[in-house]
């Protein structure tokens, strides 16, 4: 029975790519302006991401994965919303 419950941990594969992409997604974000302009979007991409580092950094990569996705996909909503912000603005003048 031990054996079972410690080989659990050891079949879970890292998830090195959902990471980067998660962190490249969310730089992006940043550069966008979306810290500004899509706060709130921006905020969510930031707490989903450092949940995602807490929880790698812990070995749980199922929950890390998941955070990872999540914070991926705020960040590019954020960034979307930023820049969408910003060329409305530069049509209006």
């Amino acid at each position: 029975m031990l054996i079972l419950l410690g080989s659990c941990g050891l079949t879970t594969t890292r998830p090195k790519v959902e990471m980067s992409l998660a962190g490249a997604a969310f730089l992006a974000a940043k550069e966008a302006g979306a810290d500004v302009s899509a706060s709130n979007l921006y905020r969510q991409a930031e707490d989903y991401f450092l949940k995602a580092k807490s929880a790698y950094r812990r070995k749980y990569f199922n929950k890390a994965q998941e955070y990872a996705l999540l914070s991926k996909k705020f960040s590019e909503q954020a960034e979307y919303a930023a820049v969408r912000k910003k060329a409305l603005e530069g049509n209006a003048e």
